[in-house]
């Protein structure tokens, strides 16, 4: 007879908030920790957490009680709310939901270079003034874009832009000229030298103390001054700062902007008066039915574990990512 799994859910306050949950109530004792109290009541003697809410931080501070932990299921794509120090230096596994965002946030940003080249906030705000405003747009078919990180949500960035006739690169650890999903593959050392011609500079790396505060006033002066700018990462990718100037000297023309330095973006955040850039508040991957796609890959991975099988999505903790 197999062990009973201790297992606690941080980020929720019921159970019942995880789709399908039931199915490992029989091999799993479940506690749920909403909050950092209750993950310092529940941590000790847990087997394996499952981080529900992504942006959640408190385990660095409960981790001293952490003392039969082996396995924690993240259910973001990013990982750097858990990248700390001591979590990088255990042997405890880490596992993301790798995938399940990759569609949705090549969708949503194939939507914002449309919302910008057919200039559709215009629009709206027309209609709203009810206001006759004939106006030209832009074409795009072969505009270049340049998606910085190249991991699976990139690549399904590049597959569905190229799809729709963009010219499509991307910039990544190292630098190659063959890839299937882009025309050609900077080195990260390069980047500046990149950005010069592209139309589109898509940022979606994962957060790491090599990635935070890449782009600031140095790549900003260094893209065309019709070029759009959109961050889909993480905010602490960007100097907000160098990012706001360069958006009202007109040193590139807009930006897309779905992740902040501060989030919620608050109310006097210079970006809600920008008209060159559309805000939108961390949910370029988010769809219906996302969140019975995170638990099920949860369930599936739990099955694995209890069998002693090789779990999926398992990350790299020393490079904040699942390294393939």
């Amino acid at each position: 007879m197999q062990k009973t799994i201790n297992l606690v859910i941080h980020g929720v306050a019921s159970a019942d908030e995880i789709p399908g949950i039931d199915r490992i109530s029989r091999d799993a004792q479940i506690t749920c920790a909403p909050d950092l109290k209750s993950l310092q009541r529940y941590l000790a003697g847990a087997e394996v957490l499952l981080g529900w809410n992504f942006r959640a931080t408190e385990l660095r501070e409960a981790w001293g009680l952490a003392n039969r932990l082996r396995w924690v299921q993240w259910s973001g794509a990013g990982v750097d709310a858990v990248l700390f120090p001591e979590f990088v230096a255990s042997d405890v596994q880490l596992t993301n939901v790798r995938g399940v965002f990759d569609r949705a946030m090549a969708e949503y940003t194939l939507g914002l270079i449309l919302a910008f080249a057919k200039r559709l906030p215009e629009t709206v705000a027309a209609q709203t003034e009810h206001r006759w405003s004939y106006r030209l747009t832009e074409q795009t078919l072969g505009q270049k874009v340049l998606v910085v990180g190249v991991g699976s949500i990139g690549r399904a960035i590049g597959r569905l832009l190229k799809q729709t006739g963009f010219k499509v690169s991307g910039v990544g650890r190292s630098a190659r000229d063959s890839d299937p999903d882009f025309e050609q593959v900077y080195a990260v050392d390069t980047l500046v030298q990149s950005l010069e011609t592209a139309d589109y500079v898509v940022l979606i790396p994962p957060l790491t103390d090599q990635t935070r505060g890449l782009f600031g006033a140095t790549e900003f002066s260094a893209m065309k001054s019709t070029a759009r700018f959109i961050n889909l990462g993480r905010g602490e990718l960007v100097d907000e700062e160098a990012l706001i100037a360069a958006l009202t000297s007109g040193a590139i023309a807009g930006a897309g902007l779905d992740v902040f330095l501060n989030e919620p973006l608050p109310e006097n955040s210079p970006f809600w008066d920008l008209e060159n850039v559309i805000v939108s508040p961390h949910m370029s991957g988010d769809y219906h039915g996302f969140k019975e796609t995170v638990a099920e890959v949860f369930l599936d991975n739990f099955e694995r574990y209890r069998q002693g099988r090789e779990l999926v999505n398992r990350v790299d903790k020393t490079l904040g990512f699942v390294n393939t």
